[in-house]
């Protein structure tokens, strides 16, 4: 698809293309993310990790190292839990054991393009955002909230 710039010439055509790169490069994680974040600890079952994906219409679940612990150990996606499902009991198999592991983070402040560049290098869907500092989950930024981007619906 073209974009015309100005005038009638072909040199002042954008691709699509190129206004999706500026875009990504422009915005940062924290404009296109879901803020808030659902966790569980690595020893909880993947019936409750599906108990909630299920109630709260989400598509991942951040798995902490432990039940006082706030620093992601693993993120548990849709996609892991129905492959799991498909080998093993739910009540019995763990987040940790299922869940994708170590969690990919990503700061509230990297551009939008970076978080992209994550995810097709690493085969995912979902980032943790952190807080630079703490290293603490603040939300989730998925190929979907991107997408919404590139669709101009951010």
């Amino acid at each position: 698809m073209l974009f015309l710039k100005g005038g009638g010439d072909d040199a002042g055509m954008t691709t699509s293309q190129e206004l999706t790169g500026t875009t990504l490069e422009r915005l940062t994680v924290g404009d296109a993310m879901h803020a808030g974040v659902f966790t569980c600890d690595e020893n909880a079952s993947l019936d409750m990790a599906a108990a909630m994906m299920a109630r709260y219409s989400i598509h991942c679940v951040v798995v902490l190292d432990g039940p006082d612990d706030e620093k992601p150990w693993g993120v548990i996606s849709d996609l892991d839990l129905i492959s799991a499902a498909f080998d093993h009991d739910t009540a019995e198999w763990k987040a940790g054991e299922a869940a994708g592991s170590p969690a990919v983070m990503i700061g509230v402040d990297a551009p939008l393009r970076r978080a992209a560049q994550l995810m097709r290098e690493y085969g995912i869907a979902h980032l943790v955002v952190v807080d630079a500092d703490a290293r603490t989950p603040l939300g989730v930024i998925s190929t979907l909230d991107i997408a919404r981007v590139i669709a101009g619906n951010a």
